[in-house]
């Protein structure tokens, strides 16, 4: 592979570089992992105007004017923001892709919008997908897949609607520009979307590896802001799995179709353990 990188790979501290990168995963393998994270997901229940009750969370939910509701029985009871509930209460009407969470014993009851609909996803600390977890297969970090990147701005932002893990499901973000590289001397360009932080940004790919190597679906890639004149640094070492390389249960986006790298892009997580993925 040859490519402009963000700095030299002789500048780079490769232990430091190693540590960083090293850090990162365990930080992001603890927060899947978490006693609430996405592995301890029991279920994902569509709500309807008819109350459902289901065998992993309290109560019979349903979707109303009003918004989510849950009728509690008198021997039923949940948490929400510290205050014990009991018989009927209204959770409101959610935004999308906003979650609330309800305590449940050593549960959370996830109470979400997704693709237009209200859902509740019911996390249990001793989910086994959860339980058995022991790593994510990556590639080893290389500062060969940092990249120089160049971030160019739309006049303004355009929404982009994309496909979903669950089939029927979209989802629409706004796109405030593409993110521009250079590897083995061609230019790719990436359609990015607004990240987590103020100025941050965040790209959904897929490339050659995908469905042999790593995850088919889609990996994600978080980029800290541009600087004055648009640089951004590209680094695929992070390029990470979305909940739904591990779990049917997760709602994630997929790329738009520009997003489909035709290079191999050999940095960041693989398809998981979960999945199939090879040790």
């Amino acid at each position: 592979m040859t490519a402009q990188t963000a700095q030299t790979v002789q500048d780079i501290d490769r232990t430091g570089f190693a540590q960083a990168w090293e850090e990162w995963h365990r930080q992001k393998e603890e927060v899947l992992s978490g006693p609430h994270g996405f592995l301890a997901i029991t279920s994902l229940r569509w709500l309807s105007p008819e109350p459902a009750r289901f065998d992993d969370a309290p109560g019979a939910w349903s979707t109303t004017d009003e918004g989510i509701v849950v009728d509690l029985a008198p021997d039923e009871e949940l948490t929400v923001d510290g205050t014990v509930v009991r018989g009927r209460h209204v959770f409101g009407v959610i935004a999308e892709r906003a979650s609330v969470y309800a305590g449940a014993g050593d549960a959370l009851i996830e109470v979400a919008k997704r693709g237009g609909h209200d859902i509740v996803r019911p996390r249990h600390p001793g989910n086994a997908l959860r339980t058995a977890f022991t790593r994510t297969p990556t590639y080893a970090p290389d500062p060969r897949w940092v990249l120089e990147g160049r971030f160019v701005a739309d006049a303004e932002p355009r929404p982009v609607t994309v496909g979903a893990a669950v089939e029927g499901l979209e989802h629409v973000y706004d796109s405030p520009g593409r993110v521009e590289f250079e590897l083995n001397g061609e230019t790719y360009r990436l359609t990015a979307f607004n990240g987590k932080t103020p100025g941050a940004l965040s790209v959904l790919f897929t490339d050659a590896t995908s469905g042999v190597t790593t995850y088919a679906a889609n990996r994600s890639l978080q980029l800290g802001p541009p600087d004055a004149e648009g640089r951004v640094t590209v680094d695929f070492n992070r390029a990470a799995n979305l909940p739904c390389a591990y779990t049917d249960l997760a709602t994630c986006p997929l790329p738009p179709t520009e997003n489909r790298l035709p290079v191999a892009v050999e940095a960041g997580e693989r398809i998981p353990l979960e999945r199939g993925g090879a040790a």
